[in-house]
């Protein structure tokens, strides 16, 4: 089943946020030192991704232009109010599901787990990426739920149709895309990602305000960018 693998890390979302939501007697300053371990944990994630590019001039082009675009779209703002939206029907409980869902989508749904592990579910039926995956978001987002709210929860949506998505296209890909670019694709889009992780990570432990969603066009402008680059060889 191609989507098995996604349905395992989307249900390890739910079942994280719900034992995430049982925990509401942690104190105060032991969330936010955990908050802040997960952010440095996220942060080196993204440290070590950004630094598989074997193009990494690619990859400045590709956030340069991609945040252009992110920020003429307005996409932050976008995603934010979906989860205002949500939050407007189910209230607001335990922190804020607009913060928690915004959150959590980003640091599930932007990385290469996420896209490594739709396509192998696709192009092999092997879910085992997605299956590490599925463990690693349960944790996460139980320890995102306890200081950001139920909203953690709604990020599984989020996840399923994004990397289901690629699952069920990528049966197609290794019939349209030769095995040396995507490579080159992968290697990239992972490199761009880790930015992007790092991004997260740092906003976390409160040292920058980055508006990561915007950032978000830069994995097609990383493809597109590769793509020209292999077909131009």
């Amino acid at each position: 089943m191609v989507l098995l693998g996604t349905l395992a890390n989307g249900l390890g979302i739910i079942v994280g946020t719900l034992l995430g939501s049982l925990c509401r007697n942690i104190p105060e300053s032991m969330k936010t030192t955990v908050m802040q371990a997960i952010g440095l944990a996220i942060a080196v994630l993204g440290i070590q991704m950004g630094m598989k590019s074997e193009q990494f001039l690619l990859v400045i082009l590709s956030l340069v232009i991609g945040t252009v675009a992110g920020e003429a779209l307005k996409l932050e703002e976008k995603l934010s109010s979906i989860g205002s939206w949500i939050e407007s029907k189910v209230g607001s409980g335990q922190g804020s599901v607009a913060e928690g869902f915004v959150t959590a989508t980003l640091i599930f749904v932007v990385g290469a787990m996420a896209i490594i592990g739709a396509l192998d579910s696709g192009i092999r039926g092997n879910h085992d990426v997605l299956y590490t995956k599925a463990v690693m978001d349960g944790f996460i987002s139980l320890l995102l739920s306890t200081t950001l709210g139920i909203g953690v929860i709604f990020s599984a949506i989020a996840v399923v149709l994004y990397q289901g998505l690629i699952a069920l296209f990528a049966a197609q890909i290794d019939r349209l895309v030769p095995d040396a670019l995507m490579d080159q694709l992968i290697i990239e889009m992972t490199a761009t990602g880790g930015i992007m992780i790092l991004a997260i990570g740092l906003n976390l432990i409160g040292i920058t305000k980055v508006k990561v969603a915007n950032l978000l066009p830069a994995i097609v402008v990383a493809i597109l960018l590769v793509t020209g680059m292999y077909a131009w060889m």
